[in-house]
Order: C-alpha cells, then structure tokens, then sequence
C-alpha cells in the first residue's frame, strides 16, 4: 500500500434529528488515517445520513465530528461523495466532467484520474453513450482528480449488474491501495463489505449495534474464512430485524 495520506475521522456523541424524529443517537467512531470502513444496515437505519454528516451535506443536531482533528463546519475540497448516481453533466464530455473535480479544471487531471480508471479512450465522448459502470468509473474519476484524503461511497455500485459491480470493487480497491485515502462505504450487501473494507460497522435503530474488524488477507478470497465473517454479520442483522419485527407486533396487539 502507498503512503497513507487518508484523514482520521472522530465521530463523538452524535446525534441527528430531523423534526421530532431521531435518526441517529449518540454515535461514537474513530476512522483512522488510510482505513477503509464499511458501514451496513437496512434501508433508514441511519448509515447513509452519517456519511452525509461527515461530508457536512448536514449539520449535527448533537455533538461532533473531525477530520484529523479539525472540526467539521464545512465541505472540504479533499473530501469527495460518489452518490448512488454518476450525477454527470449531459452537456459536457467525459473529460470536462472529470476536470470538475480538479482545483483548477484541469485537462491533463481529468484526463490521468480517467486513465487510473481505464477509461482515458472515452475522453472526448458525451456521458449519454456510456454504459452505467462506464459513467460510474467517470464519477470516480473525478472524485479522483480533486485528490481526495477521504471518499465518501454512497451506493455507488448498487446499480450495476453483478460482473461490473465486481469489477468495480476491484478497481476502487486498487486505487485505494495506490492512493492510500480514507474511505467510508454505505452498502446493503454484506459480501461487497467484507471484500473491500477493513472494518464493518452495523447500524441499526441509529445506532451502531456491530463493529467488527475484518482480518482476511488481500485481495480477499471467498473461501470458508470470508464466509465466517459474511454469516457473523447476517446473523446480527437477522436477529436485529427479528427484534424489532417483535417489538412492533407487540405494539400492535397492545392496541
């Protein structure tokens, strides 16, 4: 691996409401420099509004969040967001696309962060002939052109059919490694959180109900070692869901 040039992310007591209704409750976690974590739960859990937090997309109701010891008060140019969606504008080439995501525009960034993605040949292109994992790899591409100490994953690859989608994990694997850059993904799939990350963080209820680092060598191989983890973290998941499916059919014959 490169040299690590990642930020270390401080999350302390955190709290988010929206309205009356509480998202997230008293959150405490520590990212180290370089540290690839993954954050799982299901759909409302919460996961997807703490990358928001730390990305500073929104504003803690309570407590707080650094990036290497700095407080978080607004969008920091080396902290990018890939979304579920590319987001690319229709109206400019690959490119200009990329360049976007550089300081000063730059073309020869945009078009080295496209040769790290291996698409330097759709330089020139409009976004509309691309395929959905081309336009993905050009939305990392230009997360990567602003040289980022932190990527924020939302999703990025749920859209994708099953053979792009692991090539894309290869591929932001590798350019993670290369870079040495803190990452936070926010995915569904247990398996695509044990490939990548060193860490799984299970929130549920917005809480974090699981922390457990992932100590399976690189690249990862899905043998019987991958599937320990992949069943330990099913497992809680399950009996979470269970729980809550009992405390609110509980609820409903106490009407």
């Amino acid at each position: 691996m490169s040299e690590i040039k990642g930020f270390e992310i401080k999350i302390q007591n955190l709290s988010k409401f929206f309205g009356e209704f509480q998202v997230l409750k008293n959150i405490n976690l520590t990212i180290e420099q370089g540290e690839f974590v993954a954050l799982v739960g299901q759909s409302g859990c919460g996961k997807s509004t703490l990358l928001r937090l730390i990305s500073n997309l929104e504003v803690p109701s309570d407590g707080q969040i650094t990036l290497d010891n700095v407080p978080v008060k607004k969008i920091n140019p080396a902290v990018r967001y890939l979304f579920q969606e590319a987001r690319l504008l229709p109206w400019k080439s690959v490119w200009e696309n990329v360049a976007i995501g550089s300081k000063d525009r730059s073309k020869e960034k945009a078009l080295n962060a496209l040769k790290e993605v291996d698409l330097e040949s759709k330089a020139e292109e409009w976004p509309s002939v691309l395929s959905g994992g081309q336009k993905q790899r050009v939305s990392l591409a230009r997360a990567l052109a602003g040289e980022p100490k932190l990527l924020l994953l939302d999703e990025p690859l749920g859209a994708l059919d099953a053979l792009t989608r692991i090539n894309m994990q290869i591929l932001i694997e590798k350019l993670w490694r290369e870079q040495g850059f803190s990452v936070v993904l926010v995915t569904h799939d247990v398996s695509e959180a044990i490939f990548l990350a060193d860490r799984v963080v299970l929130i549920e209820d917005g809480k974090i109900a699981m922390d457990k680092k992932i100590t399976l060598a690189r690249p990862r191989v899905k043998d019987n070692n991958f599937a320990y983890f992949e069943r330990l973290i099913l497992d809680k998941v399950m009996k979470n869901d269970q729980t809550s499916l009992n405390e609110t059919a509980d609820q409903i014959y106490a009407i």
